[in-house]
C-alpha cells in the first residue's frame, strides 16, 4: 500500500514537471512566431497544462478503467474553474479578454452539454461520436488559427526565449515524463481504490483530477501574479476545452468509454461552473474575489456531495 502511494505521488510529480518544461518550450517557440499571448493560452499551454489528463485518461481508457476516464476530465474541468479561478481571483482580479467571453466560455458550455447528452442518450462514448468531438475540436484550432491571423489581443508576457534546440529538448523531455508520469498516476490511483473499496469515480473526480491539474494551479496563479490575463483565463477555458474534444475524443477512438449514470450529475456541474464564470465575468469584464470565494464554496459543496455518494 506504501509503494502505491509512492507511485501515486511521484506519478504527479512527473506529470506537473513534464507539462511544465513542455509548455516552457512551447511557449519559447510561439513567441519566436509572434502568435498572440491570448492564442498561446488556448492553444499551447492549454494543451501543455492539459497532456496529464490526456495521458491519464487514454491510459486508463486502455486499461479499461472507465471510472478513471470520464471522471478525470469531467472532475478536471470542475475543479480548474472553481478551486485554480477561484484561488487565482482571491490573489488577484483576473480581467478577460472579449473574445474569451463572447466565444470560448461559451463554446466550452455547449461542448460539455454535448457530452451530457452522449452520456444520457447511450450511456457511453462511442467510436462515432469520439469522431464527432474530433471534428468540433479541429472546427477550435481552426478558429484559433483565424484569431492569430487577426493578430488581435497581443499581450506583453514573460516567456523565456531559448534558443530552438532548446526549445525541442524541453518538449520532448516534457512529453516524455507526462506519458511516464500518466502510467503510474493510474496504477497507483487505481490500487489505492481497490484497497480502501473507494470507486474509480471518485478517485478520478478527486484525487485524479486534483494531481492533472496541478500544472493549469501553477500555470494560472503565476500568470495572474505577472499580470498575464490572457493565459490565466485563456489557459483554463482552453483546458476544458481540450479536456473534452481531445482526450475523451482520443479515448473514444481506441475504445468505447462507459459513462456511468452517476457522471450525469456531475457533468451537469461542469455545465454550471462554465455558467458561474460567464455570469460572474459578465458586469466587469474581470474576476473578482467576491466570485472567486462563490466559486471555492461550491467546490466545497459539491465535496461533500461525493462523500456522501
Amino acid at each position: 500500500m506504501f509503494m502505491q502511494v509512492i507511485i501515486l505521488l511521484v506519478g504527479f510529480l512527473f506529470l506537473v514537471k513534464g507539462a511544465d518544461w513542455f509548455v516552457e518550450g512551447a511557449a519559447s517557440i510561439a513567441k519566436k512566431l509572434g502568435i498572440p499571448q491570448l492564442i498561446i493560452g488556448l492553444t499551447i499551454v492549454a494543451m501543455g497544462t492539459s497532456m496529464p489528463e490526456a495521458a491519464v485518461s487514454i491510459t486508463a481508457g486502455m486499461n479499461k478503467n472507465a471510472g478513471i476516464t470520464i471522471g478525470n476530465v469531467v472532475g478536471s474541468n470542475i475543479l480548474n474553474i472553481l478551486i485554480i479561478l477561484g484561488v487565482t481571483a482571491l490573489i488577484t482580479n483576473v480581467a478577460i479578454q472579449k473574445s474569451t467571453f463572447l466565444y470560448e466560455i461559451p463554446f466550452m458550455i455547449v461542448v460539455t452539454i454535448v457530452l451530457m447528452i452522449f452520456g444520457i442518450t447511450g450511456s457511453e462514448v462511442t467510436f462515432a461520436e469520439g469522431v464527432i468531438f474530433w471534428i468540433l475540436f479541429l472546427a477550435y484550432l481552426g478558429y484559433l488559427f483565424v484569431m492569430a491571423r487577426m493578430g488581435n489581443d497581443q499581450e506583453d508576457g514573460e516567456t523565456k526565449d531559448y534558443p530552438i534546440w532548446k526549445c525541442i529538448l524541453l518538449m520532448a523531455l516534457g512529453g516524455i515524463l507526462v506519458v511516464k508520469g500518466s502510467d503510474f498516476a493510474v496504477s497507483g490511483a487505481s490500487e489505492i481504490a481497490r484497497y480502501f473499496g473507494i470507486s474509480e469515480r471518485f478517485i478520478g473526480l478527486t484525487i485524479v483530477a486534483l494531481g492533472t491539474s496541478l500544472p493549469e494551479l501553477v500555470t494560472s496563479v503565476t500568470a495572474a501574479k505577472r499580470g498575464n490575463a490572457g493565459i490565466a483565463i485563456g489557459n483554463i477555458v482552453g483546458s476544458n476545452i481540450f479536456n473534452i474534444l481531445f482526450v475523451i475524443g482520443t479515448t473514444a477512438l481506441i475504445c468505447t468509454v462507459p459513462f456511468e449514470s452517476k457522471f450525469i450529475i456531475d457533468t451537469g456541474i461542469a455545465i454550471l461552473c462554465g455558467v458561474i464564470l460567464w455570469i460572474g465575468t459578465f458586469r466587469h469584464k474581470e474576476l473578482r474575489k467576491p466570485c472567486g470565494i462563490l466559486m471555492l464554496l461550491c467546490y466545497a459543496a459539491y465535496f461533500v456531495y461525493l462523500c456522501m455518494v
